[in-house]
């Protein structure tokens, strides 16, 4: 008989973690070890936990994030996989977060700094600082009106620099609409 992986249960306590869907498939054989009251399914295996869920970002103490395929998949429940080494601490006070945006699906999103993929160019912020920058980026990738105070010849272009300085710097959005 196969022996079953069962993970502390305090290990996902306040933790960050971006999970990757995969096709259901992978989840065949394998035991559901734990099913929340919500009904989020939980799968783990010695590499690492799969959850089969409809609903992803903040959970009870924890952000779990899910990087869905490409194509999306149609169904809105999702099943996940992450290696127990993607798992982050995450707490309020410390600046553990990063933004990364994307330019061309015009999206933003928050990582944590001990992602390995950090390059120590994005400032460090805390939750709540990382929460504020992110939807003034969301504003500024979807709305126009703010534009109509800036001489430009490309909007992308004006958008994009807004948005980086907000993301490598410290300043304010006021400040940087101040500078330019």
């Amino acid at each position: 008989m196969n022996k079953v992986f069962r993970p502390s249960p305090n290990s996902f306590k306040n933790t960050f973690c971006v999970f990757q869907e995969v096709f259901p498939e992978e989840i065949e054989g394998i035991p559901v070890q734990y099913d929340s009251k919500s009904g989020s399914k939980y799968f783990y295996t010695e590499e690492g936990m799969y959850r089969l869920s409809n609903h992803w970002g903040r959970l009870a103490n924890s952000k779990w994030r899910l990087e869905p395929m490409e194509p999306e998949t149609a169904s809105k429940t999702k099943l996940g996989f992450a290696a127990w080494n993607e798992f982050y601490p995450d707490n309020s006070e410390e600046e553990l977060y990063y933004l990364e945006a994307n330019f061309i699906k015009n999206t933003v999103n928050y990582q944590h700094k001990n992602n390995p993929n950090y390059d120590n160019k994005a400032i460090l912020r805390t939750s709540f600082e990382t929460t504020k920058k992110i939807k003034q980026i969301r504003n500024l990738f979807v709305l126009t009106s703010w534009s109509k105070y800036f001489e430009y010849d490309d909007l992308d272009e004006l958008r994009q620099e807004i948005i980086n300085q907000l993301i490598f710097t410290n300043k304010t959005l006021d400040e940087i609409k101040r500078e330019l």
